[in-house]
Protein backbone atom coordinates (compact mmCIF):
# COMPACT_ATOMS: atom_id res chain seq x y z
CA UNK A 1 0.00 0.00 0.00
CA UNK A 2 1.59 3.38 -0.65
CA UNK A 3 2.38 6.08 1.84
CA UNK A 4 -0.69 8.35 0.66
CA UNK A 5 -3.22 5.39 1.37
CA UNK A 6 -2.10 5.10 5.23
CA UNK A 7 -0.96 8.48 5.99
CA UNK A 8 -3.31 11.59 5.88
CA UNK A 9 -3.16 14.45 3.21
CA UNK A 10 -4.69 17.93 4.50
CA UNK A 11 -4.38 20.93 3.58
CA UNK A 12 -3.66 24.45 5.87
CA UNK A 13 -6.48 27.29 6.12
CA UNK A 14 -4.18 30.77 4.96
CA UNK A 15 -3.50 32.90 7.37
CA UNK A 16 -5.42 35.74 5.82
CA UNK A 17 -8.64 33.86 4.60
CA UNK A 18 -11.40 35.66 5.92
CA UNK A 19 -13.10 34.81 8.50
CA UNK A 20 -16.63 34.92 6.60
CA UNK A 21 -14.62 32.26 4.26
CA UNK A 22 -13.49 30.17 6.88
CA UNK A 23 -16.65 27.95 6.54
CA UNK A 24 -16.62 27.41 2.76
CA UNK A 25 -13.37 26.48 3.14
CA UNK A 26 -13.86 23.65 5.87
CA UNK A 27 -16.74 22.22 3.74
CA UNK A 28 -15.06 22.14 0.65
CA UNK A 29 -12.34 20.49 2.65
CA UNK A 30 -14.45 17.78 4.33
CA UNK A 31 -16.28 17.22 1.08
CA UNK A 32 -13.45 16.73 -0.81
CA UNK A 33 -11.92 14.14 0.99
CA UNK A 34 -8.67 15.74 3.12
CA UNK A 35 -8.58 14.23 6.43
CA UNK A 36 -6.97 16.83 7.98
CA UNK A 37 -7.38 20.17 8.16
CA UNK A 38 -4.86 23.02 10.14
CA UNK A 39 -5.29 26.45 11.16
CA UNK A 40 -2.93 28.79 12.00
CA UNK A 41 -2.17 31.81 14.59
CA UNK A 42 -0.41 34.48 13.17
CA UNK A 43 0.03 37.64 14.91
CA UNK A 44 -3.05 40.12 14.02
CA UNK A 45 -4.84 37.89 12.05
CA UNK A 46 -7.51 34.90 13.64
CA UNK A 47 -6.74 33.14 16.50
CA UNK A 48 -6.17 29.60 16.62
CA UNK A 49 -8.15 28.03 18.77
CA UNK A 50 -11.46 29.73 17.74
CA UNK A 51 -11.19 28.69 14.15
CA UNK A 52 -10.15 25.24 15.30
CA UNK A 53 -13.30 25.36 17.23
CA UNK A 54 -15.15 26.33 14.18
CA UNK A 55 -13.59 23.51 11.90
CA UNK A 56 -14.43 20.79 14.13
CA UNK A 57 -17.87 22.13 14.19
CA UNK A 58 -18.73 22.66 10.51
CA UNK A 59 -16.72 19.19 9.56
CA UNK A 60 -17.98 15.28 10.05
CA UNK A 61 -14.32 13.38 9.67
CA UNK A 62 -11.59 16.30 8.77
CA UNK A 63 -9.15 16.51 12.20
CA UNK A 64 -8.26 19.59 13.24
CA UNK A 65 -4.54 20.91 13.82
CA UNK A 66 -3.61 23.95 15.19
CA UNK A 67 -0.68 25.30 14.44
CA UNK A 68 0.98 26.96 16.68
CA UNK A 69 -0.06 28.31 19.95
CA UNK A 70 2.48 30.57 21.23
CA UNK A 71 3.52 29.54 25.04
CA UNK A 72 4.30 32.84 25.55
CA UNK A 73 1.52 34.33 25.63
CA UNK A 74 -0.92 31.76 27.27
CA UNK A 75 -1.37 30.38 30.86
CA UNK A 76 -0.81 26.59 30.95
CA UNK A 77 -4.39 25.80 32.97
CA UNK A 78 -6.36 28.46 31.02
CA UNK A 79 -5.13 26.58 27.94
CA UNK A 80 -5.50 23.23 29.18
CA UNK A 81 -9.29 24.79 30.31
CA UNK A 82 -9.61 25.76 26.05
CA UNK A 83 -8.00 22.46 24.84
CA UNK A 84 -9.78 20.24 27.52
CA UNK A 85 -13.28 21.83 26.16
CA UNK A 86 -12.23 21.53 22.49
CA UNK A 87 -11.05 17.65 23.24
CA UNK A 88 -14.22 16.96 24.95
CA UNK A 89 -16.90 18.32 22.34
CA UNK A 90 -14.19 16.84 19.23
CA UNK A 91 -12.40 13.41 20.78
CA UNK A 92 -9.92 12.25 18.83
CA UNK A 93 -10.36 14.99 16.20
CA UNK A 94 -8.01 17.99 17.40
CA UNK A 95 -4.11 18.03 17.98
CA UNK A 96 -2.48 21.33 19.69
CA UNK A 97 0.78 22.81 18.02
CA UNK A 98 2.68 24.48 20.75
CA UNK A 99 5.78 26.77 19.95
CA UNK A 100 8.16 30.04 20.76
CA UNK A 101 6.06 31.90 18.08
CA UNK A 102 8.13 34.39 16.28
CA UNK A 103 10.45 36.13 17.71
CA UNK A 104 9.51 39.42 16.67
CA UNK A 105 6.24 39.02 17.13
CA UNK A 106 6.42 37.94 20.79
CA UNK A 107 8.66 40.60 21.29
CA UNK A 108 6.23 43.24 19.69
CA UNK A 109 3.71 42.32 22.41
CA UNK A 110 6.23 42.01 25.08
CA UNK A 111 6.11 38.03 25.53
CA UNK A 112 9.44 36.99 24.49
CA UNK A 113 10.97 35.49 27.57
CA UNK A 114 14.62 35.04 28.58
CA UNK A 115 14.98 31.45 27.94
CA UNK A 116 12.40 30.07 25.77
CA UNK A 117 13.54 26.43 26.06
CA UNK A 118 12.36 26.89 29.85
CA UNK A 119 9.29 28.27 28.87
CA UNK A 120 8.29 25.57 26.35
CA UNK A 121 9.17 22.65 28.25
CA UNK A 122 7.40 24.15 31.69
CA UNK A 123 4.44 24.90 29.53
CA UNK A 124 4.72 21.31 27.61
CA UNK A 125 4.66 19.43 31.15
CA UNK A 126 2.28 20.91 32.88
CA UNK A 127 -0.08 21.39 30.09
CA UNK A 128 0.11 17.29 29.22
CA UNK A 129 -0.12 16.56 33.21
CA UNK A 130 -3.52 18.71 33.90
CA UNK A 131 -4.83 16.93 30.46
CA UNK A 132 -3.94 13.48 31.72
CA UNK A 133 -5.78 14.94 34.46
CA UNK A 134 -3.19 15.21 37.37
CA UNK A 135 -3.48 17.72 40.01
CA UNK A 136 -0.79 20.20 39.34
CA UNK A 137 1.64 21.68 41.72
CA UNK A 138 4.91 23.29 40.36
CA UNK A 139 6.94 26.40 40.60
CA UNK A 140 8.90 26.85 37.62
CA UNK A 141 10.90 30.14 35.79
CA UNK A 142 7.83 30.51 34.41
CA UNK A 143 5.24 28.83 34.68
CA UNK A 144 3.60 28.96 38.34
CA UNK A 145 0.76 26.41 39.49
CA UNK A 146 -0.63 25.51 42.89
CA UNK A 147 -2.90 22.58 43.26
CA UNK A 148 -4.60 23.00 39.91
CA UNK A 149 -6.51 20.35 38.28
CA UNK A 150 -9.54 20.48 35.68
CA UNK A 151 -12.81 19.21 36.51
CA UNK A 152 -13.38 17.50 33.50
CA UNK A 153 -10.09 16.49 31.49
CA UNK A 154 -10.85 14.92 28.37
CA UNK A 155 -11.34 11.10 27.52
CA UNK A 156 -8.97 11.53 24.92
CA UNK A 157 -5.67 13.24 25.52
CA UNK A 158 -5.42 15.27 22.61
CA UNK A 159 -1.43 14.97 21.07
CA UNK A 160 0.12 17.80 21.71
CA UNK A 161 3.41 18.98 19.27
CA UNK A 162 6.28 21.48 19.05
CA UNK A 163 6.17 23.84 16.12
CA UNK A 164 10.27 24.75 15.96
CA UNK A 165 12.80 24.47 14.31
CA UNK A 166 16.53 24.99 16.11
CA UNK A 167 18.27 22.16 17.16
CA UNK A 168 18.00 22.23 20.73
CA UNK A 169 14.29 23.07 20.79
CA UNK A 170 13.90 19.51 18.66
CA UNK A 171 16.14 17.77 20.82
CA UNK A 172 13.47 19.27 23.79
CA UNK A 173 10.20 18.14 21.69
CA UNK A 174 12.06 14.85 21.10
CA UNK A 175 12.12 14.12 24.63
CA UNK A 176 9.01 15.79 26.11
CA UNK A 177 6.51 16.11 23.36
CA UNK A 178 4.30 14.16 20.80
CA UNK A 179 5.61 15.70 18.09
CA UNK A 180 6.86 18.04 15.69
CA UNK A 181 4.79 19.96 13.16
CA UNK A 182 7.30 21.65 10.14
CA UNK A 183 6.31 24.34 8.46
CA UNK A 184 6.88 24.95 4.40
CA UNK A 185 9.07 23.92 2.35
CA UNK A 186 9.25 20.02 4.44
CA UNK A 187 11.31 18.40 1.96
CA UNK A 188 12.77 14.70 2.37
CA UNK A 189 16.46 16.50 3.05
CA UNK A 190 14.77 18.50 5.88
CA UNK A 191 12.97 15.25 7.33
CA UNK A 192 16.38 13.70 7.34
CA UNK A 193 18.05 16.57 9.76
CA UNK A 194 15.27 17.12 11.79
CA UNK A 195 14.87 12.95 12.83
CA UNK A 196 18.67 13.29 13.46
CA UNK A 197 18.07 16.05 15.92
CA UNK A 198 14.96 15.18 17.75
CA UNK A 199 16.91 11.82 18.85
CA UNK A 200 16.15 8.32 19.98
CA UNK A 201 13.92 9.54 22.67
CA UNK A 202 10.97 9.79 20.27
CA UNK A 203 8.70 6.57 19.81
CA UNK A 204 7.28 5.13 16.89
CA UNK A 205 4.21 7.16 17.58
CA UNK A 206 6.03 10.49 17.66
CA UNK A 207 3.99 12.63 14.74
CA UNK A 208 5.76 14.61 12.02
CA UNK A 209 3.24 16.36 10.41
CA UNK A 210 4.55 18.97 7.67
CA UNK A 211 3.26 21.60 5.68
CA UNK A 212 3.58 22.64 2.04
CA UNK A 213 3.19 25.00 -1.06
CA UNK A 214 0.96 23.23 -3.47
CA UNK A 215 0.33 24.34 -7.09
CA UNK A 216 -1.18 21.43 -9.40
CA UNK A 217 -2.24 21.69 -13.06
CA UNK A 218 -2.65 19.57 -15.84
CA UNK A 219 0.47 21.53 -17.45
CA UNK A 220 3.55 21.06 -15.21
CA UNK A 221 5.41 24.24 -16.49
CA UNK A 222 2.33 26.28 -15.74
CA UNK A 223 2.20 25.16 -12.06
CA UNK A 224 5.50 26.04 -11.92
CA UNK A 225 5.54 29.40 -13.26
CA UNK A 226 2.41 29.50 -10.55
CA UNK A 227 4.45 28.77 -7.73
CA UNK A 228 7.87 30.78 -8.71
CA UNK A 229 6.25 34.06 -6.61
CA UNK A 230 5.68 31.98 -3.43
CA UNK A 231 8.75 30.10 -3.77
CA UNK A 232 11.25 33.29 -3.94
CA UNK A 233 9.25 34.26 -0.38
CA UNK A 234 11.46 31.62 0.88
CA UNK A 235 14.11 33.64 1.13
CA UNK A 236 15.79 35.55 4.34
CA UNK A 237 16.91 34.11 8.15
CA UNK A 238 13.25 32.42 8.95
CA UNK A 239 13.70 29.78 6.10
CA UNK A 240 17.55 28.96 6.33
CA UNK A 241 17.15 25.81 7.89
CA UNK A 242 14.61 25.02 5.37
CA UNK A 243 17.34 25.99 2.35
CA UNK A 244 20.45 24.32 4.07
CA UNK A 245 20.03 20.80 3.91
CA UNK A 246 19.38 20.59 0.14
CA UNK A 247 21.92 20.40 -2.33
CA UNK A 248 21.23 23.62 -4.25
CA UNK A 249 21.71 25.85 -0.80
CA UNK A 250 25.03 27.23 -1.87
CA UNK A 251 23.52 28.02 -5.53
CA UNK A 252 20.35 29.45 -3.82
CA UNK A 253 22.51 31.59 -1.92
CA UNK A 254 24.34 33.19 -5.11
CA UNK A 255 21.09 33.92 -7.12
CA UNK A 256 19.85 35.24 -3.91
CA UNK A 257 22.85 37.74 -4.26
CA UNK A 258 22.40 38.42 -7.74
CA UNK A 259 18.75 38.89 -7.93
CA UNK A 260 17.87 40.91 -4.81
CA UNK A 261 14.56 41.69 -6.24
CA UNK A 262 11.45 39.21 -5.76
CA UNK A 263 11.08 39.43 -9.54
CA UNK A 264 13.97 38.92 -10.77
CA UNK A 265 15.00 36.42 -8.61
CA UNK A 266 11.36 34.59 -9.07
CA UNK A 267 12.82 34.23 -12.73
CA UNK A 268 15.58 33.06 -12.63
CA UNK A 269 15.20 30.01 -10.57
CA UNK A 270 15.40 26.85 -12.28
CA UNK A 271 12.22 24.66 -12.49
CA UNK A 272 13.87 22.36 -10.56
CA UNK A 273 14.69 24.39 -7.49
CA UNK A 274 10.63 24.96 -7.49
CA UNK A 275 9.61 21.43 -7.60
CA UNK A 276 11.83 20.82 -4.84
CA UNK A 277 10.43 23.89 -2.61
CA UNK A 278 6.57 23.49 -3.35
CA UNK A 279 4.52 20.45 -4.48
CA UNK A 280 4.51 22.01 -7.68
CA UNK A 281 3.31 20.76 -11.37
CA UNK A 282 0.73 17.63 -12.72
CA UNK A 283 -1.31 15.73 -9.81
CA UNK A 284 0.89 12.54 -10.72
CA UNK A 285 3.86 14.53 -10.24
CA UNK A 286 2.76 16.17 -6.85
CA UNK A 287 1.58 12.18 -5.80
CA UNK A 288 4.92 10.86 -6.54
CA UNK A 289 6.29 14.32 -4.36
CA UNK A 290 4.17 13.52 -1.63
CA UNK A 291 5.26 10.04 -1.12
CA UNK A 292 8.77 11.28 -1.21
CA UNK A 293 8.00 13.33 1.87
CA UNK A 294 6.33 10.24 3.52
CA UNK A 295 8.78 7.92 3.00
CA UNK A 296 11.41 10.44 4.42
CA UNK A 297 9.09 9.97 7.71
CA UNK A 298 6.25 12.71 7.46
CA UNK A 299 3.50 11.51 9.26
CA UNK A 300 0.74 13.84 6.65
CA UNK A 301 1.46 16.27 4.72
CA UNK A 302 -0.74 19.55 4.65
CA UNK A 303 -1.36 21.84 1.52
CA UNK A 304 -1.11 25.51 1.40
CA UNK A 305 -3.81 26.62 -1.36
CA UNK A 306 -2.57 29.43 -3.80
CA UNK A 307 -4.70 31.22 -5.93
CA UNK A 308 -7.17 33.98 -5.71
CA UNK A 309 -9.69 32.43 -4.24
CA UNK A 310 -8.22 29.43 -2.62
CA UNK A 311 -11.83 27.63 -1.91
CA UNK A 312 -11.91 26.75 -5.59
CA UNK A 313 -8.56 25.95 -5.82
CA UNK A 314 -8.84 22.92 -2.85
CA UNK A 315 -10.86 21.23 -6.09
CA UNK A 316 -7.54 21.50 -7.99
CA UNK A 317 -5.65 20.18 -4.63
CA UNK A 318 -8.20 17.55 -4.37
CA UNK A 319 -6.65 15.54 -7.04
CA UNK A 320 -3.60 14.68 -5.60
CA UNK A 321 -5.85 12.62 -3.08
CA UNK A 322 -5.72 8.59 -3.89
CA UNK A 323 -8.46 6.75 -4.89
Amino acid sequence: MPPSDRAPIGVVAPRDLPADRLRDFVTTADSAGFRELWVVEDLSYSGGIAQAAAALAWSDGLHVGIGILPAGVRNPAFLAMEIATLAGVFPGRVTIGLGHGVTSWMRQVGAWPASPLTLMRETAEALRALLRGERVTVTGRYVHLDGVALDRPPSVVPRIIAGVRGPRSLALAGESMDGVMLAEPSTPELLTRVREQIGAAAGDRFLLPVYNLGFVDDDSARAVDAARAAVAGLRGPDWTRHIDPLPFAREWRELDRAHPGDAEFAAAMPASWVETLALAGTPERVRGRIEEILAAGATSVSIFPHGEDRVAALDSLARVLPG
